[in-house]
């Protein structure tokens, strides 16, 4: 396994990440056995990060890592989770909590379900308008001078928030979408990371699944989870984005490789400091992101890919308005 550095202070990582969200019910239904199997599968492969949120499916995400991780050696992972998105007992959102006290309570209940003495990369999952970015941050700087924190990271923040984040404490990473039909952070957010030596964990690399090469318009039809409510599979955003990915599975075949395997060696091509998470919640989905590690993309495919996609192209914001509304990020 290929690794990188979150960052200019940040722990040696794995060149892809697992994003384990999937496994908690925000895609449809998932199977608990094949979950773990697939976090085992990582595992042995070489994948060191997992990321979780303390709000994926209200704890069960956390407690599935837990049961994946039971018995495997600390030094062989590191753990990112994501914290003060606040839910009600029906699954809603309700708006993030950045208070400090907050920040530590969030904290306690997740050392607790992981069963874990220490996260390595603690960060807020988004801006809470009513809370300085220096509460936060110095919340988990407290924590981290505490030992119960290893690292602090982000979450789609934008450049005057980094900024202000960074002076309080060494920002590893910023978590953020980023794909080659999502390429919103090159303007501001990805210069200023790169400024203050801050690595990208770029989620989303697969568009919700859209460029993994397997979505019709039925299903994007008949989607009752996340992508049901997405702009980009509604309707004639759907159709236009698919297009897409047909000219980009033309550039795959060329390659030998699959739609996702391109979308992901496109993102990993973009800078050693960028990490892709890859959503993976089964096995075979597991192996086929993997094999993009041992893709080997010419300035000519690149090129290709470009042409497929450009900056742009795709059809629908990434959330929709309300949820597009929070991400301080959007600002640049």
């Amino acid at each position: 396994m290929d690794m990188r550095s979150l960052g200019k202070t940040g722990p040696r990582v794995s060149a892809l990440g697992l994003g384990c969200m999937g496994m908690s019910g925000m895609y449809g239904p998932s199977d608990r056995a094949e979950s773990v199997a697939t976090i085992h599968a990582a595992l042995d492969a070489g994948v060191t990060l997992l990321d979780t949120g303390d709000f994926y499916g209200m704890g069960h995400n956390e407690l599935l890592l837990a049961e994946a991780l039971k018995g495997v050696a600390r030094d062989r992972y590191q753990v990112s989770v994501k914290f003060g998105a606040l839910r009600d007992p029906a699954g809603n959102w309700s708006g993030f909590d950045g208070r400090p006290a907050a920040v530590k309570t969030f904290l306690a209940y997740t050392l607790n379900r992981l069963g874990l003495d220490h996260i390595d990369v603690y960060r807020p999952a988004r801006l809470d308008p009513n809370v300085p970015i220096e509460d936060t941050v110095g919340a988990i700087a407290d924590m981290v001078k505490a030992g119960y924190v290893r690292h602090i990271g982000l979450s789609e923040m934008g450049s005057e928030t980094i900024r202000r984040a960074a002076a309080v404490h060494p920002i590893v990473d910023l978590q953020v979408e980023y794909a080659v039909i999502t390429r919103g952070i090159e303007a501001s957010v990805l210069p200023t990371c790169r400024e203050l030596g801050i690595g990208i964990t770029a989620y989303g690399v697969l568009s919700r699944g859209l460029l993994g090469g397997h979505w019709t318009k039925d299903q994007g039809k008949a989607a009752g989870d996340f992508r049901g409510h997405s702009p980009r599979f509604q309707g004639g955003n759907l159709d236009r984005n698919l297009e897409l990915v047909e000219a980009l599975r033309a550039v795959a075949e060329a390659k030998g490789a699959s739609v996702a395997q391109i979308a992901i060696g496109w993102a990993l091509s973009r800078g050693s400091d960028i990490v892709p998470l890859v959503g993976a919640r089964r096995r075979d989905r597991l192996a086929e992101s993997l094999g993009a590690l041992d893709l080997d993309l010419s300035a000519d495919d690149l090129a290709a890919i470009e042409r497929a996609v450009p900056p742009g192209a795709a059809a629908g914001d990434r959330y929709a308005a309300p949820q597009m509304a929070m991400l301080d990020s959007e600002r640049g």
